[in-house]
């Protein structure tokens, strides 16, 4: 029997807000964006490799709203990976994303924490070798 993990859930406040930041500044496609009743959407987005899907899923109550950008308690949330470290990090910068640290090397590669405009952590990546 195999498992494949296929998406991830992402809360976010505004459906259109969080798949323009996605796709113009994270450079993802949309897979699916259909309605599901009066004020819901199936909104998958993918990155332009490989990976799970995000499922920016808007929040519908008072306590998915203050779980907004704190998924994970503070914690780093998503891991991106880029085969051009400087010309990634250059895109983010040159469209206004939050930088939590300078970039370093780690044993693994080179990688910086940045912030989504909801205050999510996540990892710029460039895998070594």
């Amino acid at each position: 029997m195999q498992h494949s993990l296929v998406a991830l859930a992402l809360l976010v406040p505004d459906y259109d807000e969080a798949i323009a930041f996605y796709t113009r500044v994270l450079g993802f496609r949309v897979v699916e964006d259909r309605p599901m009743g009066p004020d819901k959407r199936w909104v998958l987005v993918a990155p332009s490799g490989q990976g799970a899907n995000l499922l920016l899923a808007r929040a519908a109550n008072p306590e998915q709203v203050a779980a907004i950008g704190n998924q994970t308690g503070g914690r780093v949330f998503l891991f991106l990976h880029t085969d051009d470290f400087a010309a990634s990090h250059a895109h983010l910068r040159d469209h206004g994303v939050r930088f939590t640290e300078l970039p370093r090397e780690e044993e693994y590669g080179r990688v910086v924490v940045f912030l989504d405009p909801y205050g999510n952590k996540w990892d710029l990546i460039e895998p070594r070798g």
